[in-house]
C-alpha cells in the first residue's frame, strides 16, 4: 500500500504519462511574461516538486524540449503539442503543469511575479513582486 500521494499527468494526447509522487514543494500561480507566453494564458498554475518525485512513466520518445536559459528547461509532448513541465535545475525542482494532473487538490500560497500581471487577482493571497528570495528574487510583497 503506498504512504505517499501519487498522481498521473498526461499530455491534450495521451501519449506521454507523468507519475508523480509526494507532495509538492510550493504551489503559486506566476504572472511572469515568460510563463504566460508559454501557457497562452494571463496566469500559469504552479506546482513545484523534487526532481525525484517526478517520472515520464509513457512516451518519453515523444517529449520535446527547449532550454530558454539557465533556470528552466520547458517541455512538452512531440506529438499534440500539450504543455508537460519545466525543469528548474538551478533551483531544484520540476513545475508541473497542475492542469496535466488528474484529480490534483491544487491550493496556491501566492502569486510570484506580479509586478508582470496583465489581470488583477483578488483573492486573499499574498502577491510577491517578483520571486521569494531562496529562489533569487527581491521576496518583497505587493498590496492586493
Amino acid at each position: 500500500m503506498p504512504t505517499e500521494q501519487e498522481y498521473v499527468g498526461r499530455c491534450l494526447c495521451g501519449g506521454v504519462e507523468l507519475r508523480i509522487v509526494g507532495s509538492p514543494a510550493a504551489m503559486w500561480f506566476c504572472h511572469c511574461r515568460s510563463c504566460r507566453k508559454w501557457s497562452s494564458g494571463a496566469v500559469n498554475a504552479v506546482a513545484l516538486w523534487p526532481p525525484t518525485g517526478v517520472n515520464v512513466v509513457r512516451g518519453t520518445d515523444l517529449v520535446g524540449s527547449f532550454q530558454q536559459t539557465e533556470r528552466s528547461i520547458r517541455k512538452w509532448c512531440r506529438s499534440c503539442g500539450g504543455h508537460l513541465l519545466t525543469e528548474h535545475p538551478t533551483w531544484g525542482v520540476v513545475d508541473v503543469y497542475t492542469g496535466v494532473l488528474e484529480g490534483f487538490p491544487f491550493d496556491p500560497m501566492m502569486h510570484v511575479n506580479y509586478a508582470e500581471a496583465l489581470v488583477p487577482f483578488r483573492d486573499g493571497l499574498p502577491k510577491m513582486k517578483d520571486l521569494p528570495r531562496e529562489m533569487g528574487g527581491s521576496g518583497v510583497l505587493l498590496p492586493e
